[in-house]
């Protein structure tokens, strides 16, 4: 779905027409040197696929992850850069792939987001990242494929209630599985919580040990639904892809899990969740020319990989 697309839908005119501002923003966010402000990324060098990632320093990334993440596409080359963004494209076996590291939580994430989906061609987001295990069976090192995402945290909320499901696309889920599944990866799929506050709203102590008895029911909440990892940009990933007619979903390594007990483990299985990444772009990549060949507007089983 193109933005046009997004713009015709009735209600939204609806809505201008009540905002007594609309001829007073700039209708496609600012600008800067002829390009979105926010990550200065050249839209006609993005993608069809692009991984969200976060300078985390949970994750042992070597240097910037898109340069971590560029050591295994073939001619990357930078494709924006601004105090906050960088991004990259390259290709993956045939697949060309963006990839943009910023900072943590879903308020920046919607930052970046707008940029691509507003200018670019992409058509697939993927949250790429580190994640706290919340699952009894999910140990660190494991991967976990988000089918769908609890949104705890407070940006999404500003685009839709909170009753909106925030599910995964179902082609980025069964692409993610079959290359997690293809690759020998210990993966689960499954529900992610998304939360803006890393200590307390997770049920973790903040400074001095401070919580409060709201905070520390939160992760037994949420593992006796049977969550099994928390982050905190899935949400927006997941969510506004959704509202806005693209391919949403997550793939996360796990590094600790506090209801089990299992220590935290500097960037367990991270590597091996950006592996399955890749692979899963390259199959959703073919799922597409099946697709396409069939004349049909969804991948089906039955159309092979």
């Amino acid at each position: 779905m193109s933005r046009d697309e997004v713009a015709r839908r009735a209600a939204l005119s609806q809505i201008h027409d009540r905002y007594p501002y609309w001829n007073n923003v700039p209708h496609r966010g600012l600008m800067v040197d002829g390009r979105p402000a926010m990550t200065r990324i050249d839209p006609d060098k993005v993608g069809g696929f692009v991984l969200v990632t976060v300078r985390d320093p949970l994750i042992a990334y070597a240097g910037d992850p898109t340069s971590h993440i560029g050591e295994l596409l073939e001619d990357a080359e930078v494709i924006g850069q601004s105090g906050m963004f960088t991004s990259i494209t390259g290709s993956y076996r045939g697949t060309r792939i963006t990839v943009v590291s910023g900072g943590s939580g879903s308020s920046e994430a919607e930052l970046l987001l707008y940029d691509f989906m507003e200018f670019s061609p992409a058509h697939t987001y993927l949250r790429v990242g580190g994640s706290g295990g919340i699952g009894t069976d999910v140990k660190p090192g494991d991967i976990v494929i988000s089918s769908g995402v609890v949104r705890e945290e407070g940006m999404t909320r500003a685009y839709v209630d909170r009753a909106y499901p925030a599910a995964s696309h179902y082609e980025v889920v069964a692409a993610m599985a079959e290359a997690a599944d293809t690759l020998g990866a210990d993966y689960h799929v499954g529900v992610t919580l998304s939360v803006d506050s890393d200590f307390v709203g997770v049920g973790r102590p903040g400074v001095g040990g401070y919580l409060q008895p709201w905070n520390i029911e939160m992760l037994a909440t949420y593992n006796r639904a049977g969550v099994l990892n928390g982050d905190r940009e899935s949400a927006a990933v997941v969510t506004l892809a959704a509202l806005f007619g693209f391919r949403g979903g997550s793939i996360c390594s796990v590094a600790d899990n506090v209801i089990t007990n299992a220590a935290f483990s500097h960037g367990a299985g991270h590597a091996r969740a950006i592996e399955v990444a890749l692979e899963g772009c390259v199959l959703l990549d073919r799922m597409d020319k099946k697709r396409t060949a069939a004349g049909k507007r969804h991948w089906l089983p039955s159309m092979g990989l």
